[in-house]
């Protein structure tokens, strides 16, 4: 590689410095892990992890339980072993969560240490948004230098999902780590075609399927085939490792499955997402496949084809459209995609300028192609399911691509600087920093009226670099004042593509997210699809985005709790688009009154209904809902621990947000009915009776908003993917017999049934 500004005036001079001098002497060529290190990268180092730490726990508590669908979980899990291994939602393991357990362990051992309470939860999973930073680091260092890794741990930081995802406790926190250790192991293993690395890649592997299933076997394809071609050892040996690493990963992820299916069904939870009781159908169907296709039993609201069809992106679903700009869309660009067309960009230029290197473990040029490969094909892969899967698809899914693109807007701009003394190098960085800049503008633009000043600031100064960047490299070779306004144009141009990015990582930070779906940043128009609950300290900001088969681009809350309660004090602010064909939402129990939104179009039934008529319960009633809990009120908290530990369970209730809400706030375990959607047969009606026979549970929960969607209503008995759904009403069948024989009782404005006390003649 050539250059026209002397090596002193870059910030990349340790990949490769000694180049030249080698090739005289016949050594092997020096590369930045073999190179001495700058006085400056260590204090930058540590500056990037603490300012990477200080961001994700800034003001962490303010997203209290967040998902408290997990919460439970880890509340339950720190108190049972059994729970704990399982992932049960309930500490009387009635039923798991729908993922396996290892997201929930790290969470749980932290609550069992330290007690149960949001920064305890929620640290872990900070913690490992610091360490995901210093792997990307470490991988992109090594072929690459310091400046270069410098710049994609901030990229990755800086990464509006990223500051989500690890202040939240959804398994997509410990998946985006494990997978970015996956990447840096294989690299490390091609360096040389160490065995021990890929055997550590292929365990790896495996912990992140039992964080989220297939999704980690996603990378796998352009890694084994990247090994299988470019590793520098004899065709035979490299399938023999690569068959040892298959077995690693089957060895690290297969115990627990192992276990689990030959557990008797008897004696442990019910696999919760699942129709059968079965992990492995949890696998393929809920969890796997049917993310792809849109058949997922036991779903609600994804799948079904919307009327209409297709849209300009391609096929549409209940999920939003799908198509090869989807990542680029209204909802989903300001998560992720700021620097994934300068990322794609620089994939194609660094295999451009790499391509001519041998497969020789002792070529620097070869390493950093297959760095390029590496990165490369995870995003590609990645990114085109995202685009394309019909099934369930939120947005915050997209932290998973992070990584790879801060790993390849590093490693590009590393290899663009050094060629920039070429008119095709020097133009393709200017124009990447151009259109990261007019892309910064566009996105800033769909958020209305949200710091106009910056989105014409961007643009300008990104314009500014890049023809800095353009004039500075043509300038006369050896020129002092070049170098300086190479360097000066660099450093705008950084700053020009991570002031968008960092702006919407300090509004995420501000305001505390909660419920099952969440987004960062603030809220944009034309924003289809799921959104998330914004709670800022000192008010509220309402419901973010359309529901799923709803109208889209709806932002504006409807005055005071359409939504449900919501945890920890429910939010004010409602649904934009409101509870579909639902009618106006009812206010939370403890919380804020008021009236939400009107109807909108409608969820697409699990099992092809006519959407959701009780919705309002599912979604907006008092006793909760099926994407957010509610405020259990004192009088409800005391009634669950009253006489508690008689009990297995201090209660029963339709979902499993609704009884995580009460389960958090008592401290007793609540069994949820139909897990996550209230679609699971579990338990039976059969069962729930030999538990009420027992004296097993003392309450039922139902709802008291006057209608009867909750107790088995429309939206539900009609398989409709209300609570019953595709599972053949369960909930439903033991909501009604529950209201058909024992008495209802109001308690902090939720409505009690002491299965305890049944009426007369009662069965």
């Amino acid at each position: 590689m050539t250059t026209a500004v002397p090596p002193l005036d870059s910030p990349f001079p340790e990949r490769g410095p000694n180049a030249a001098a080698d090739a005289a002497t016949n050594q092997a060529p020096s590369t930045a892990a073999t190179a001495p290190r700058p006085r400056w990268e260590r204090p930058a180092y540590l500056a990037l992890l603490l300012g990477t730490a200080a961001l994700l726990l800034w003001n962490l508590s303010a997203s209290g339980y967040a998902n408290s669908f997990y919460s439970a979980a880890v509340q339950a899990g720190s108190e049972s072993w059994k729970a704990f291994f399982f992932g049960s939602s309930d500490a009387g393991n009635s039923i798991t969560v729908d993922k396996p357990p290892a997201a929930l362990w790290p969470m749980a051992l932290s609550v069992r240490l330290f007690g149960l309470g949001s920064w305890q939860i929620l640290v872990p999973q900070a913690l490992m948004g610091v360490g995901t930073t210093a792997v990307l680091y470490a991988a992109v260092r090594r072929q690459f230098g310091p400046a270069a890794a410098l710049l994609s741990g901030v990229t990755f930081a800086l990464t509006p999902v990223a500051a989500l995802m690890f202040r939240f406790n959804n398994p997509d926190a410990l998946l985006t780590l494990l997978l970015t250790v996956t990447v840096y192991c294989v690299l490390r293993a091609l360096d040389g075609a160490h065995t021990k690395w890929l055997v550590l890649a292929g365990a790896v592997i495996g912990l992140a399927f039992l964080t989220k299933t297939l999704q980690a076997f996603v990378i796998l394809p352009p890694l084994a085939l990247l090994y299988a071609v470019c590793a520098p050892t004899r065709l035979r040996r490299r399938l023999g490792q690569l068959l040892l690493a298959g077995l690693a990963m089957v060895v690290a992820g297969g115990w627990w499955v192992a276990i689990v299916e030959l557990w008797p069904a008897g004696s442990r939870p019910y696999i919760g997402g699942s129709q059968n009781n079965s992990f492995l159908e949890l696998t393929l169907g809920y969890n796997g496949l049917g993310r792809i296709s849109g058949d997922e039993v036991g779903s609600v609201g994804g799948g079904a084809r919307r009327a209409g069809g297709a849209g300009a992106g391609g096929g549409g679903g209940g999920w939003g459209e799908t198509g090869i700009d989807r990542l680029f869309s209204a909802n989903i660009g300001g998560q992720i995609s700021w620097l994934l067309p300068a990322a794609l960009i620089m994939l194609v230029a660094g295999l451009v300028i790499t391509w001519r290197a041998r497969r020789a473990t002792d070529s620097v040029e070869s390493m950093a192609r297959a760095a390029f490969l590496a990165w490369g094909g995870c995003l590609l892969i990645t990114g085109l399911i995202f685009s394309y899967m019909q099934g369930i698809f939120h947005e915050y899914y997209t932290v998973a691509l992070a990584p790879f693109v801060a790993a390849l807007v590093g490693m590009g701009v590393a290899v663009l600087w050094e060629e920039r003394g070429g008119l095709a190098a020097s133009l393709t960085l200017s124009a990447t920093v151009a259109l990261t800049a007019w892309w910064s503008y566009v996105l800033l633009g769909r958020a209305s009226g949200y710091l106009p000043w910056l989105r014409w600031t961007v643009l300008a100064s990104g314009l500014l670099a890049a023809a800095g960047l353009l004039i500075g490299s043509r300038w006369r070779p050896g020129s002092r004042t070049g170098g300086r306004l190479l360097l000066g144009a660099a450093a705008l141009g950084v700053g020009a593509a991570l002031a968008g990015p960092l702006a919407y990582c300090l509004t995420t930070v501000d305001s505390g997210r909660s419920g099952s779906i969440v987004t960062a940043g603030p809220a944009v128009a034309g924003g289809g699809g799921p959104g998330g609950m914004r709670f800022k300290r000192a008010g509220a900001e309402g419901f973010r985005g359309g529901f799923p088969g709803g109208p889209q681009g709806g932002t504006q809350g409807a005055p005071q709790g359409g939504f449900p309660g919501g945890p920890q004090g429910g939010p004010q602010g409602g649904m934009p688009g409101g509870a579909p064909q639902g009618g106006q939402a009812g206010a939370a129990p403890g919380g804020q009154g008021g009236q939400g939104g009107q109807g909108g179009q409608g969820v697409p039934g699990a099992a092809g209904g006519a959407g959701w008529r009780g919705a309002r319960n599912a979604m907006g009633g008092p006793g909760g809902g099926l994407l957010n809990g509610t405020k259990a009120s004192a009088e409800a908290t005391a009634a669950l621990r009253a006489n508690a530990s008689g009990y297995t369970w201090a209660a029963a209730a339709v979902g499993a947000q609704n009884a995580a809400s009460y389960q958090l706030a008592s401290g007793e375990p609540v069994m949820p009915i139909g897990g996550f959607n209230g679609s699971d047969p579990s338990p039976t009606l059969a069962k729930f009776k030999e538990y009420v026979k027992a004296g097993k549970i003392h309450y039922f929960i139902g709802q008291n908003d006057g209608g009867t969607g909750a107790e088995g209503g429309q939206g539900a008995r009609g398989g409709a993917g209300g609570p019953g759904g595709p599972g053949g009403g369960t909930s439903s069948a033991i909501a009604e017999w529950v209201k058909a024989g024992f008495k209802a009782t109001t308690i902090g404005g939720a409505t009690f049934y002491d299965l305890t006390a049944p009426m007369s003649g009662t069965s």
